[in-house]
């Protein structure tokens, strides 16, 4: 097991952010607009979800450990862990599970390692992150039902999304309320598939698309399982 501290400031919110959300997917199996405008009947209300504050560079350290990995074409996972303070959540820690990986797949092994790590340490679950090394910004079919398991147990959980061949590179997802969390519980398909066109089934939930998601000034623990 690796462990990497990146030490920073004391918390402080950070109003800017470089990467903005996606806008289209264009996988033709997966045609989703993610346009991040509140529509009506599209994107329920953010207001009843908690603030999750996500460290100002989670992304480009986690980008610095699955450099290897992405340089072959492969995608790379980490679960993102943290805790609950004053109602509000705050990621501070990346797992990084023993994984199997092809250029648009990750399967975690041995989850057992990073069940026993946060309950040493006291750590939630608040979402995943993981690479498209050869993709888009977007969450796949596969993504999506991945995330909807994240999101049925902690409806704040996020689904950070690294792309760094292409512009947005950096995505914060969630299924959408009213249509993403109900197509995906009623769908029994498996693999890669296609939804319902013309369906918001998710949506980028930063802070600037006045979603739930925050950055902010503090530090990242990563946590390597796979050495």
């Amino acid at each position: 097991m690796e462990k990497q501290t990146i030490p920073q400031p004391k918390p402080q919110l950070q109003n800017n952010l470089s990467n903005n959300g996606p806008t289209t997917n264009n996988n033709s199996n997966n045609s989703v607009n993610v346009n991040n405008t509140n529509e009506a009947g599209n994107i329920s209300s953010t207001s009843h979800l908690r603030k999750i504050f996500v460290p100002t560079h989670l992304t480009e350290k986690f980008l610095e450990v699955a450099k290897e990995n992405t340089e072959q074409n492969l995608e790379t996972c980490g679960i993102l862990c943290g805790k609950l303070e004053n109602d509000q959540l705050f990621i501070s820690t990346i797992i990084i599970p023993k994984q199997t990986a092809s250029s648009d797949t990750c399967n975690t092994l041995n989850e057992i390692e990073v069940l026993n790590y946060q309950q040493k340490h006291n750590l939630l679950t608040l979402g995943w992150i993981h690479t498209h090394p050869s993709q888009t910004c977007f969450l796949s079919s596969v993504d999506l039902h991945t995330h909807f398991s994240y999101q049925v147990m902690l409806p704040e959980a996020i689904a950070i999304v690294c792309s760094p061949k292409f512009q947005p590179s950096i995505g914060y997802f969630r299924l959408t309320d009213k249509e993403g969390v109900p197509t995906i519980s009623n769908c029994t398909k498996k693999g890669f598939h296609p939804h319902k066109e013309n369906v918001k089934l998710f949506y980028d939930a930063h802070e600037k698309n006045n979603g739930h998601v925050y950055n902010i000034k503090s530090g990242i623990t990563i946590i390597d399982l796979r050495k």
